[in-house]
């Protein structure tokens, strides 16, 4: 068949399907050349500009000293310049893709009419024809679309689709150079097996990177882009069977075109597909710690500072190519990890939690638990954030206990208590009236037919400090109704205190006593605020982030002054007793100047530390996450041990103490600020002489802390449950 016998059926059939007739007609006359120009004049096929929004590419977290600990993408994609690209790779894709791509223009003319003419007479959209040029075009649409209809249209088999497409090209051929146009095709192709761009199918197909591509492997993944969820090797043996003979088809091109010799040809057909399937690592699961980049992905898309709208902040997470440096400091999380590890095991169904605050800044440092995160009850694994509040991944959380009682202390000294100050208090209190508590709304909630007791008893003179380091009920219910149980309230409140289920604080009579559900993030963050002389920074997890252009953003701590210095210094002074002569005697200190607080539930539900210096703080939880009121921490086995009951000083507290000795090796100790004597010191209106309690002295073996929150039945009264 000659040409023009051949233009004059090619026009034939167009005249027959009602489309392109004039424009196709006039060739006859002339040569291809004068085709092309008479139907881009008939067409309109005038350059356009190709709106082209970033590519999608993952985001990578890391931890303060810069090394990669987590990274989130909605395509899996690493744009790499075409210099970071093997020159086979090259080859192979504009063999098999379009392999006059630096000869023609926009529109390999040749190429097109061979496909003009082959949909023709099929009727439809059989064969592309594309250039690679108009196949970036084409990638750069479908990856702008958002909603659904917006990508059918991006895919649909229309001229009027093909058409602007070719209209976009020539502008893309205006704008940038060959190599330019090669690079950002390969960075913007989808190869199957979810990995976008030639680098992460080169990782994802191979384990390799782009620029260590062998022939094999170039031809393989130049043969996987034609149709490649159908060469897509992750599914299955017949499609993986389908791209080795794509492979192949890529082989014997590079082969006819003279790319390939003879011996290269047979050698590179001779071997196996080589698929390795590489893990892509993705989200939360595949980080080194977990839990903490769970926060961090929880607070980039809830916190208006990262974006206006949720789904801004998504899509600058999963799409932006961020690079977000955080707080974590990986000494410090080993130390919280080896720590944990030491005294609970992952098998056990109790779980502990520690969370790391910088004093003055709010940086999390670290965050660990005793189990692996993750969705296998057979690995006993968790699958939310036990570390952190439901606003960051986490869930209910645990009772505080005890470690509420250092808000009423700070209440006390707020209101101008001395810190031997005190009050005689019996093995019971009940209150006096309904009207002794009031709620932050002013409502009467004190039940007076309810008595919180201490473990065995301890009545007698409590002060500040005395009552403080036995960890008193009774006392602290009296402090309570003293100072004011909304004043308690607001004191935590100003600490960051909220509950971990995101609901309104229980404003119930023995709030004093722990009865909410905490996390061990916002705990740390309070008692860091104590480190820091009452200087409360929110928690803070994101120092900078580098955008794909390479512009930083730096972040600041967002703090504020919410008590007085001395105030937080006297709590600091009476909080330092617990190791020498309170709950955590038997424990020991860190070596070096430290207060905390421990924290028991009713009858040994969870259990508390909380602590700190004032160069970091911590909390450590431990509860059983199967239902901490059911499953109690009584004649257990936790990290190979049998306790008979756990109480804070039991397993919290040596968590929190290992954890400290490693962290801070190395950092030079700092003291706390004295106690301003003649402010906090000596006695006020209510001082008398201190009448410990003999079972105060000396070892009693395996430490333990008095009961430190009222019955069951108790709780059940003051919710108005009963």
């Amino acid at each position: 068949m000659d040409r023009g016998s051949g233009i004059l059926r090619l026009a034939g059939a167009a005249a027959a399907a009602g489309v392109l007739t004039a424009a196709l007609a006039l060739p006859a006359v002339g040569g291809a050349g004068a085709m092309f120009v008479n139907t881009a004049e008939e067409l309109n096929l005038k350059a356009m500009t190709l709106k082209e929004p970033p590519l999608a590419e993952k985001t990578t977290i890391l931890d303060a000293k810069g090394d990669a600990i987590g990274q989130f993408y909605e395509e899996y994609r690493e744009s790499v310049e075409l210099d970071e690209i093997s020159e086979v790779m090259k080859t192979a894709i504009i063999a098999i893709e379009d392999y006059r791509f630096y000869e023609h223009g926009a529109i390999d003319i040749e190429g097109t009419l061979r496909a003009l003419a082959k949909n023709l007479t099929s009727g439809g959209i059989a064969q592309g024809g594309s250039s690679i040029t108009q196949q970036y075009v084409k990638q750069v649409l479908l990856n702008s679309a958002v909603t659904d209809e917006e990508k059918a249209k991006a895919l649909e088999a229309s001229y009027a689709r093909k058409l602007n497409e070719l209209r976009y090209a020539m502008g893309v051929e205006e704008k940038y150079t060959k190599d330019q146009i090669l690079e950002k095709y390969l960075n913007i192709a989808y190869f199957g097996a979810s990995a976008n761009g030639v680098e992460a199918a080169a990782k994802r197909f191979f384990g390799v990177s782009a620029k260590d591509l062998d022939l094999a492997q170039a031809a393989t993944l130049a043969g996987a882009v034609q149709d490649p969820n159908r060469t897509d090797p992750n599914l299955g043996r017949q499609h993986r069977q389908r791209l080795l003979e794509r492979r192949n088809i890529v082989l014997n091109r590079m082969h006819e075109l003279g790319k390939i010799t003879d011996a290269e040809l047979e050698e590179a057909k001779a071997k196996k597909l080589g698929y390795k399937g590489t893990p892509l690592p993705g989200g939360c699961g595949a980080s080194r710690y977990p839990y903490y980049c769970m926060y961090v992905r929880a607070e980039i898309l809830s916190n208006p500072t990262f974006g206006k709208t949720k789904k801004e902040r998504t899509q600058l997470l999963n799409r932006g190519g961020l690079t977000i440096k955080t707080t974590l400091d990986p000494k410090m999380q080993k130390a919280a990890e080896r720590a944990i590890k030491k005294w609970v095991h992952p098998s056990d169904h109790p779980v502990a939690a520690e969370a790391l605050v910088e004093p003055g800044t709010g940086e999390i440092k670290a965050m660990a638990a005793s189990r692996t995160y993750g969705r296998s009850k057979k690995r006993n694994e968790m699958s939310y954030n036990v570390v952190a509040d439901a606003a960051h991944g986490g869930g209910v959380g645990f009772q505080a206990g005890s470690t509420f009682k250092t808000f009423t202390l700070l209440t006390g000294l707020k209101e101008g208590m001395k810190v031997n100050d005190g009050f005689s208090v019996g093995a019971g209190y009940r209150a006096p009236g309904y009207s002794t508590f009031k709620n932050c709304k002013g409502e009467n909630i004190a039940d007076p037919s309810h008595t919180v007791t201490n473990d065995e008893g301890s009545g007698g003179f409590k002060t500040l400090q005395t009552g403080t380091w036995g960890s008193v009920n009774t006392f602290f219910m009296k402090l309570q109704e003293e100072v004011g149980l909304c004043d308690t309230i607001k004191t935590a409140k100003s600490l960051g205190i909220k509950r971990s289920d995101g609901l309104p604080l229980q404003e119930f009579s023995t709030f004093t006593l722990g009865i909410n559900e905490m996390d061990p993030v916002t705990v740390a963050n309070a008692y860091a605020a104590i480190g820091a002389r009452g200087k409360y920074c929110e928690p803070m997890v994101v120092t900078e982030i580098v955008d794909r252009y390479g512009k930083a953003k730096k972040y600041e701590p967002k703090c504020k002054q919410v008590m007085d210095p001395e105030v937080a210094d006297a709590a600091a002074h009476i909080l330092e007793g617990v190791f020498t002569k309170g709950t955590m005697r038997g424990v020991g200190g860190i070596g070096r100047p430290a207060a905390g607080k421990t924290g028991t539930t009713d009858a040994q539900a969870t259990a508390w530390f909380a602590g700190f210096t004032p160069d970091l703080a911590g909390a450590v939880s431990i509860g059983d996450p199967r239902g901490s009121q059911k499953y109690k921490l009584n004649n257990v086995t936790i990290g190979g041990r049998y306790y008979g009951s756990v109480f804070g000083a039991s397993i919290p507290g040596p968590i929190w103490r290992d954890t400290m000795l490693a962290a801070l090796k190395g950092t030079k100790a700092t003291k706390f600020h004295p106690l301003d004597s003649s402010r906090f010191g000596g006695c006020g209106s209510s001082c008398a002489p201190v009448q410990r309690d003999p079972r105060d002295s000396g070892d009693r073996g395996e430490p333990r802390e008095l009961r430190d929150i009222d019955s069951d039945d108790g709780i059940r009264a003051d919710l108005g449950l009963d």
